[in-house]
């Protein structure tokens, strides 16, 4: 989680009612999780990872479905500092984790466009309980990788010699089921 005071003392123009507004200090207690990128991914109904950069207000609409302190003023997010913005980005990128997994990204690559119903599919065929999509999302998904390279271990590569022996067995069989010499 990420707690920031926003807000000091700011003052805004209301313009509906012709008044200026006053924003006392603030905290705000904020999760990148899966549960608010799927939330995020309702309203706008496009994937969070996409090869284009977020524009400053639809991140600004990501801080809000972060935001977990109840009843939060939508003017709040206005106050947010160039210093606060680039804290929750990152934020956002630290793999709270001190597992370090090796491997080539295939997905990324790929082209794949990773949406929440895709990372909620895996958290469940991994069998990791619904509860995991309120952690930080880097969190999530080293434990999904993790999971995923456990249940699936790696074949052990079969060596030259035992190659040959292999193939010369499986062409004894095809002679055999074929009935020819070869």
């Amino acid at each position: 989680m990420l707690q920031l005071i926003v807000g000091n003392n700011n003052e805004f123009f209301n313009e509906k009612t012709g008044e200026f507004i006053t924003i006392k200090p603030q905290k705000i207690t904020l999760e990148h999780s899966l549960f608010s990128i799927s939330k995020w991914e309702a309203k706008w109904k496009k994937p969070f990872f996409s090869e284009k950069e977020m524009s400053p207000a639809l991140f600004k609409d990501y801080i809000k479905f972060m935001t977990i302190t109840p009843n939060v003023d939508n003017i709040v997010y206005e106050c947010l500092t160039f210093e606060q913005l680039k804290a929750i980005k990152e934020y956002m990128s630290d793999p709270m984790s001190a597992t370090k997994i090796r491997s080539n990204d295939s997905s990324k690559k790929s082209g794949r466009i990773i949406t929440s119903e895709l990372v909620y599919y895996w958290m469940f065929a991994q069998n990791i309980p619904i509860e995991c999509d309120k952690w930080h999302f880097n969190r999530l998904m080293t434990l999904i990788r993790i999971t995923s390279i456990e249940n699936n271990p790696k074949k052990k590569k079969m060596g030259r010699r035992d190659l040959y022996n292999q193939n010369a067995e499986l062409n004894r069989q095809r002679r055999k089921m074929h009935n020819t010499s070869g």
